[in-house]
Order: structure tokens, then C-alpha cells, then sequence
């Protein structure tokens, strides 16, 4: 029996990867009865798993929900990308307690009622309380551009204006809120816990920089409006004084004090995403993916933080789109398997193979260590950036679909 050929292989694991990633994230919103605003639950427990701690069992993060919704509108289903990009609307228009344009990190997971936003939570038997988790009743900056990038997408791809006043109204806030001209001047990483006094998190980080140039810069592009050209240059200016030419990385931000750099971590998104967000970006920093691969790479693909101690779904997904974007397709090529091998019951991807894989990165400013893990659960970010990257769909600026790519499920 003849055998496809080996450059075949990967080609059908990409498109395999494709058709299934769509169909899974239309099974998930198709599972939300109606046609009303919805965010997605970001993690799930797989068949045989213990259920999911408390504070993920309800948990919709903004980020995983826009890049959904993204990868939506790449699959061609854009009334269902614009569930969720109505959601983070509603979300951003109804709060409980803030009525200044800024959103929280999670919502709880499902459609959305009458009234606020609801937050995630849980209940405690033991000491009869109602918990919120710090990190998720907060606002990082990152979290607030991306939501912004997608009701930017959505607004290019259905010209409803209400998508394009409210991305602007996000990063509105973003520009009033979060700016620090401390040198390097740039946009601080927002706020952690819950109303009324949430503790502000002065460190800068390059990645919620390239985010928020990106929404700048887009919204400039639409707008005309010298505001967002100003902003964008602020968060250039930040991730280009994050360039280290003798090592040729990305340092992933600053510390506390929001000048003094923070050296020792790197991170995977920090290294890599610079290279597709800015458009004008310098050839020299294309050296930045000899770095991931000296670093980062673990197991056939990608791991969240150099040295690391097992493969990151997401991550791995986040390079094959860059390595393709930037000529090194033949690069991508052996990560599709990879990717699709991470394929769960669900459908959902897991977030590593492993049982846990670490960052180095901490959660929040109560924390005493490094605790911020990825797990092995059906993580909704990781099957998004995988489909994402097979279809070639660059989420930091305009794209159109391509019908090959829109009836591909």
C-alpha cells in the first residue's frame, strides 16, 4: 500500500488540526442554548480526572475567551465570535462597582444574565464563605488589549460600530489608567484583587506591551486619531527598550519599581510575539527565535519558560504561527503532529502533556513563590492558538477569512 510522503505528513496534520479545532470551539458555543453573549469555561476536567479546583470549575478568562473568539472569526464562524465579543461588551458596560471602561480578568463561565457581570466564585462549606479569586476579580493590562484585538477583529469583519467604540473605550482606560513614564516609560501590569481597593501592579511587562501597541496601533489605523498613535509609540518605545542585542532576547519586562529590568525569567510570548505584533518591527529582532529554540524548545515543541520542564500547548501553537508569519514554514512543519497529539476527549487541547509544568512567574503579589502552573486540562487558549496558527491568522492585526479556511470544519 502506497504511503503519503513524508513533507504530506505534517500538511495533513495541520489541516486535521484546522477542522477539528473549529468544530470544537462551535461544539462549545453551540453548547450555550440561544444566540446571546456568552463566555466560554477556559479549562475543563478531562473524563477521569479529579474535577477542577474551585476557583476554575466556573472560570471564563478574557484572555482565552478573545482568542476564541479569534479563532472564530479565522474558522469563519463569525456570529459565533460574536457572542463572546457581545459578552466582553456587556461585561465592560455593567459592572458591579467600576464604571470607567476596564474589565475584570474572569467572568463566570456561560450566558450572560440580566444585571453585572457575574464573577467567578465558589462556596466554602468548611468556613460558610463565598470566595473570589484575586487574580480573577482584577484587571491586567494584557487581558484588557486582548479583549480590545477582538472586538477589533469582529468590527473588521461585521463594520458594527459598537465593536469599535468599545475596544477604544478599553484602551481609553488602559492609556488613563496604567501609564508610567518612569524610564522605561510604558504601561504597568494593571491591578490585582478585588473592589474597592485593588493593589496596582507597577511592574511593566513586555508582553501586555506588545498587546496594547497592537490595540493602539489598530485603532490608530482606524480612527486617524493622533491619541492612539501617541499610545502606540509609548508601548513600542517600552518592548524596544526590552531588546537586548548582545543576547538577542526579549527581557520580559521590569521589576516592581518599573525601571530596574527583570533579566533572569524569559518567557516564550514576551520572545516571540514582537516579531508579528509590530509590523516595523527591526530585522534584528527576528534573532529572537534562535533564542526560543536555544531556551525554550523541550520535547519536540515549546515550553513556557527557558530551561523548561515540559512542553506548552499554547506556546508551541504561538510558534508555529510566528515561524510561519516570518519564513520558516519548513520550522513549523514538524509541530503540527505535536499539536494535534495534545488533541483531549473534549476536544478541547490540553495545556501541556504533562501533569504540571511551572513558569517561574508567580500569580499575584501575595505570593510566596513561584505558583503560577500550567496543568494537564482541556485548556480553551491553548486549542485557540493552535488554530490560530493553522490557519495562518495573525491576531495582532486585520485579517480576512479565506474560504478555504472558513469551510475547512
Amino acid at each position: 500500500m502506497p504511503t503519503a510522503a513524508p513533507s504530506a505528513i505534517p500538511s495533513a496534520a495541520r489541516a486535521q488540526l484546522l477542522a477539528e479545532g473549529c468544530r470544537t470551539l462551535t461544539d462549545e458555543v453551540a453548547a450555550v442554548p440561544g444566540d446571546g453573549p456568552l463566555f466560554l469555561q477556559s479549562y475543563r476536567a478531562a473524563p477521569g480526572q479529579t474535577p477542577l479546583a474551585p476557583a476554575l470549575r466556573h472560570a471564563a478568562f478574557v484572555y482565552d475567551n478573545a482568542l476564541a473568539g479569534i479563532a472564530l472569526l479565522a474558522c469563519g464562524h463569525v456570529s459565533d465570535a460574536r457572542r463572546i465579543a457581545d459578552a466582553l461588551v456587556d461585561a465592560g458596560e455593567h459592572d458591579r462597582y467600576y464604571h470607567d471602561g476596564r474589565l475584570r480578568n474572569a467572568y463566570r463561565a456561560g450566558p450572560l444574565g440580566p444585571g453585572p457581570a457575574a464573577l467567578p466564585g465558589w462556596w466554602d462549606d468548611k468556613s460558610r464563605r463565598w470566595f473570589e479569586d484575586g487574580y480573577q476579580t482584577g484587571t491586567a493590562t494584557g487581558n484588557v488589549a486582548w479583549a480590545a484585538l477582538m472586538l477589533l477583529a469582529v468590527y473588521h469583519a461585521s463594520h458594527d460600530r459598537h465593536y469599535l467604540d468599545t475596544a477604544a473605550k478599553f484602551m481609553s482606560w488602559v492609556d488613563a489608567s496604567v501609564y508610567d513614564a518612569t524610564a522605561p516609560a510604558g504601561y504597568s501590569g494593571g491591578y490585582f484583587g478585588e473592589e474597592p481597593t485593588p493593589l496596582k501592579q507597577t511592574w511593566k511587562s513586555t508582553e501586555h506591551n506588545v498587546d496594547a501597541y497592537a490595540a493602539f496601533h489598530w485603532l490608530a489605523r482606524l480612527t486617524g486619531q493622533a491619541r492612539w498613535r501617541t499610545a502606540a509609540d509609548r508601548a513600542r518605545g517600552f518592548v524596544a527598550a526590552m531588546w537586548q542585542a548582545p543576547s538577542g532576547r526579549f527581557v520580559i519586562g521590569t521589576q516592581n519599581d518599573g525601571h530596574t529590568l527583570n533579566t533572569g525569567p524569559s518567557a516564550l510570548d514576551a520572545t516571540l510575539w514582537p516579531l508579528i505584533a509590530i509590523g516595523d518591527a527591526p530585522p534584528e529582532w527576528e534573532r529572537a527565535l534562535a533564542w526560543a529554540n536555544r531556551h525554550h524548545r523541550i520535547d519536540g515543541g515549546y515550553g513556557f519558560k527557558a530551561d523548561p520542564d515540559g512542553l506548552w500547548t499554547e506556546g508551541t501553537g504561538q510558534a508555529a504561527l510566528v515561524l510561519q508569519l516570518t519564513g520558516h514554514a519548513a520550522q513549523a512543519a514538524p509541530l503540527w503532529p505535536i499539536l494535534l497529539a495534545q488533541r483531549s476527549p473534549t476536544g478541547l487541547l490540553f495545556a501541556t502533556p504533562a501533569q504540571r509544568i511551572s513558569t517561574g512567574l508567580s500569580i499575584g503579589p501575595a505570593s510566596k513563590t513561584s505558583d503560577f502552573y500550567y496543568f494537564h486540562l482541556p485548556h480553551l487558549g491553548a486549542t485557540a492558538w493552535a488554530v490560530l496558527a493553522a490557519a495562518r491568522w495573525n491576531p495582532f492585526v486585520p485579517q480576512s477569512a479565506h474560504p478555504a479556511v472558513a469551510t475547512s470544519p
